[in-house]
């Protein structure tokens, strides 16, 4: 009975559709040209365009041949390509399209890139993250990237964007694939990525038609139910097909469904429904695109009838396009023997294969090309993709709570910040990115007591959530993770980051003690980066919510932060830069290292506010044993003049405390009655005091045998002998005087012009810590470091950290007869208790980049003020340049004639300093470029500098000029 019913059903649909005659032409080439082309198909050539078969790289040769035989002997019109790699993928491709007598379309699943399917290919965000994009710019540019990206892989259909809205919370087969809850804002997204692969060349199809959004079945493995009425289907479901068909969508495919709204006969799927594709989809919404099946083999449909029966009611339903026939042979003698039966007839053939044909004309087919492989994998995976995703985490991320304005964190000088991990996935990228804003320490303990213990020193407690980014993976929270974050949030402020799906939130039971939330939506290294940037303020916040979650939160909820001007991360290009350009740096680099100029080099380049490159090279020493890496902590030598004493000296002068023509007898009583006296802090700064360039102090405490003289040293620290030199050996307790007193008797040069001198710094630090009563690392680390972050700027690194972090600096053979690492190398700072004005300092890229950012900011970082702009105008001004003098107040500036520190291409504006020991910081407010370079080219001997004669420093400040992209 059930067939004869069949029968008589497909009888009167075949009839209604005798009529129908494909007249969709975009030009009369385009008719003549498919015309020509079905005039000379057999019916079985007719047949075959209407299938698109399933192909994958990834399998074997059986496979392939199988393709082979269907594209040969069945004419099938496409491919839709499943698993596999690009290259793989692409040589079948080619292999399959010469095979072919009609080009086929190739089509692909490619909801969020070409990496939904294949390997090495690249990653977009779920459409559930761009759901909480607010730009819509970026999706749209998103789409053309995508598109751009199928054309070199010779695909022609992104099965995308899906359009289901999931009001189902527990919806297993979309959750993530769609943008929302909401119909305005999925239909507003699914809009702008239509444009941007429609306008990039290749056809967008919306999916899955009525809509998927709102089932609590997967329909790969059983018929779905929808049991709304029709008023509530247009109203929801179908809201975005009606508004994407008028701005021209190409394509739809059709879900299979139970929708008895729409379709009457029990259990007849959607996607097999004469009632909902054509009367519905065609006439009554006007589409005159290309209609597909969803894929024929899902049980929601492949459940309903066999193969080959299927097909052919799902084409006399009115699809044009049969997606994953199982049985292809059979289907075509099922058409055949409807074609001679007469419930199928030519004018309904010729509607869909036509349409078929006509496609593939405006896609470029009728002029088919191979794909060329060269350059695939690169050109698949440019540095453009990455711009574009920054862009894209940067605009979804949300905070959803931020109670007491604990986001950002702002005074880091009063945090003492600890991580905590959840999920089962990796979060070593946040952590990493994390201690690159402040002192954070990642606790880990077996048992929620010794937790909780561990985590009372702490002020604020970050918990990273990281659940593996897969579409369809389990995100929950275990009953386990649920309680600890209870009772850690119970005890102290937390900030919740959520690297998974929002709907994971819904199992807390209670945010009440939960003091910030942020949403990062999915686990990359992109998302970690952005979570730690909206957490310490470098960027604002700006996601909304595209989804309800449970009681707590709603669809559009979403606090937006501001920034405190910190350093973010991002790509090259997307501060104007070319990554292809920076990439020479690795060149000069290894150079550097391979002709023993330096063992390692540490460097970082930001602009416009983004660190975007940072990278280590080489080792420790030429031993080949200790790695560098990006937080280790290098002796800065004379960068210390510019990271420490000057910006104190800056604090003081914008307070009113001090003038530039403050003279020396003034600041320091022992040099009232020298002839010292009258020497100005301005000249000073300039280098221009006529003090001499240095003393070797260290030798007159050397004996006979030019060792330490015991009469200075000893090898146990005293009262007596309290200053450190090196591990063992300590200095007596009055020679930081006596070092003082020897340079107010020093002999003056005799001309005031420019003549480089540590004096001039020695005495602003004795200056500083007489005005202000503190020493000077207390100084600097209150007043600056501490509230900067840079915590591991420091003198004195033992102090704070381990030897192994700290590579060495020389193999001192002429003082103190050891290897000198973690102790100045500097030999006056050395016996000066390691704490000098103008030596002494230790730091790694990171940290040095935050300083000089902060200049470069005029005095603002991290919502700080630490002196005005007026004050950074005023020491960043060569005063003497007339007079042959680069220097500015304290700052080094371009060379005037051809030698100097920089490349001889920075502004005038620029400003920065180096060091004895390979080091360098320079910062432009030109191009908002801040460039640091730290190394230990002192080791294992300081004789020959050979970074400086082969210019590797301004080199590499050329290659970075270099690529500013006009």
């Amino acid at each position: 009975m059930r067939f004869l019913a069949l029968l008589l059903l497909l009888t009167i649909q075949a009839a209604s559709a005798q009529s129908k005659v494909f007249t969709d032409y975009k030009s009369p080439a385009e008719q003549r040209w498919t015309d020509s082309v079905y005039n000379q198909f057999s019916f079985d050539e007719k047949v075959g365009q209407l299938f698109m078969v399933a192909a994958y790289s990834n399998k074997d040769s059986s496979h392939v041949r199988g393709i082979d035989k269907l594209i040969k002997d069945y004419k099938v019109g496409g491919v839709i390509f499943f698993q596999g790699g690009p290259v793989r993928q692409s040589k079948l491709t080619n292999r399959y399209q010469k095979e072919s007598k009609i080009p086929l379309f190739v089509g692909i699943d490619a909801e969020w890139g070409l990496s939904m399917r294949l390997d090495s290919t690249y990653r977009y965000p779920w459409n559930m993250t761009l759901g909480a994009v607010q730009d819509l710019a970026l999706i749209e540019k998103m789409g053309g990237q995508m598109a751009k990206q199928a054309q070199r892989m010779g695909i022609h259909f992104n099965f995308a964007p899906v359009v289901d809205i999931n009001i189902n919370p527990l919806n297993p087969i979309i959750g993530n694939r769609s943008f929302g809850e909401n119909k305005d804002n999925v239909t507003n997204r699914a809009s702008a990525l239509m444009k941007g692969i429609q306008d990039g060349g290749i056809y967008a199809t919306g999916k899955h038609f009525p809509g998927h959004g709102d089932v609590g079945t997967d329909s790969h493995l059983a018929l779905p139910f929808l049991p709304y009425d029709k008023k509530r289907l247009e109203d929801i479901e179908m809201y975005p097909y009606k508004r994407l068909f008028n701005e021209g969508m190409a394509s739809i495919m059709v879900a299979h469904l139970n929708v008895p709204a729409l379709e009457p006969t029990p259990n007849l799927p959607t996607s097999l429904s004469y009632n909902v594709v054509t009367h519905l989809v065609q006439e009554q919404m006007g589409f005159k695109g290309l209609i597909f099946t969803d894929a024929l083999n899902m049980k929601g449909a492949s459940g309903y009838m066999q193969p080959g029966d299927i097909d052919l009611e799902a084409f006399l339903a009115g699809n044009d396009v049969l997606l994953f026939a199982e049985n292809v042979p059979l289907a075509i003698e099922k058409f055949r023997k409807a074609y001679n039966d007469t419930v199928l007839s030519e004018s309904r053939l010729a509607f869909s294969v036509k349409k078929i044909l006509a496609y593939k004309y405006r896609i470029g087919l009728n002029k088919y090309k191979p794909i060329d492989l060269k350059n695939l994998y690169a050109e698949l995976n440019g540095h453009e993709y990455d711009d574009l995703n920054y862009q894209l985490y940067e605009q979804a991320e949300t905070v959803l709570k931020n109670d007491n304005n604990i986001l950002p964190i702002a005074d880091l000088e009063n945090e003492k910040i600890a991580y905590v991990k959840m999920g089962d996935d990796d979060g070593s990228n946040y952590v990493k990115v994390l201690e690159k804003y402040a002192d954070v320490t990642e606790v880990k303990q077996d048992s929620l007591p010794l937790m909780t213990e561990a985590l009372k020193e702490y002020t604020t407690v970050i918990v990273g959530y990281h659940k593996a980014d897969g579409a369809w993976k389990k995100h929950d929270f275990t009953s386990k993770e649920l309680v600890w974050l209870d009772t850690i949030a119970k005890n102290k402020r937390v900030i919740l980051t959520s690297f998974a799906k929002p709907y994971v939130l819904s199992a807390v039971k209670s945010f009440g003690n939960i003091d910030g939330i942020v949403l990062a939506y999915q686990n990359n290294e992109i998302a970690q980066t952005v979570a730690a940037e909206i957490i310490f303020g470098a960027l604002g916040s700006k996601g909304k919510l595209p989804v309800s979650v449970g009681g707590a939160f709603k669809v559009n909820d979403g606090i937006f932060t501001k920034p405190l001007n910190r350093l973010g991360f991002t790509t090259p290009e997307n501060v104007g830069m070319n990554s292809v350009t920076l990439r020479k740096i690795d060149a000069i680099a290894k150079r550097a290292i391979d002709q023993k100029m330096t063992p390692g080099i540490q460097l970082l380049v930001a602009r416009k506010g983004k660190v975007i490159y940072q990278k280590s090279y080489g080792y420790h020493t030429y031993n080949n044993d200790v790695k560098v890496k990006d937080t280790d902590i290098y002796d800065v030598a004379s960068l210390t003049k510019m990271l420490s004493t000057l910006p104190n000296i800056m604090q003081l002068y914008d307070k009113g405390h001090l003038r530039l023509d403050e003279k020396l007898g003034n600041m320091l009583p022992e040099f009232e009655k020298t002839d010292k006296k009258d020497i100005t802090l301005k000249d000073m700064l300039l280098h221009q005091s006529r003090f001499q360039a240095w003393l070797p102090f260290y030798q007159e405490t050397l004996d006979s045998l030019k060792q330490p003289d015991t009469l200075y040293y000893r090898r146990s620290v005293s009262p007596e002998f309290p200053h450190q030199v090196t591990e063992n050996l300590f200095l007596r307790k009055d020679y930081p005087g006596i070092m003082i007193d020897k340079i107010a008797d020093s002999k003056l040069l005799p001309k005031k012009e420019y003549k480089y001198s540590d004096f001039n710094f020695i005495l602003l630090k004795e200056f500083l810590e007489l005005k202000t009563g503190k020493p000077l690392n207390v100084l600097s680390d209150t007043n600056f470091y501490k509230p900067l972050g840079a915590y591991s700027t420091t003198y004195n690194p033992l102090q704070k950290f381990d030897m192994s972090m700290i590579p060495p600096t020389e193999v001192d053979n002429y003082f103190r007869y050891e290897e000198i690492q973690g102790y100045v190398h500097d030999m006056a700072a050395a016996m000066m208790d390691g704490v000098a004005g103008h030596a002494g300092l230790f730091s790694n890229s990171m940290d040095v980049a935050k300083i000089m950012q902060m200049y470069l900011q005029k005095g603002t970082y991290g919502g700080k003020q630490y002196f005005s702009a007026k004050t950074f105008d005023t020491f960043n001004t060569c005063y003497a340049c007339k007079e042959g003098n680069r220097r500015g107040l304290g700052f080094d500036k371009p060379q005037i004639e051809k030698s100097g520190p920089t490349c001889g291409c920075v502004s005038k504006s620029s400003f920065g300093h180096t060091g004895f020991t390979g080091t360098m910081a320079w910062a432009d407010p030109e191009t908002e470029i801040v460039y640091v370079f730290l190394s230990n080219r002192t080791y294992p001997e300081a004789g020959e500098n050979k970074l400086s004669k082969e210019n590797i420093r301004e080199d590499i400040q050329k290659v970075i000029q270099d690529a500013i992209i006009k």
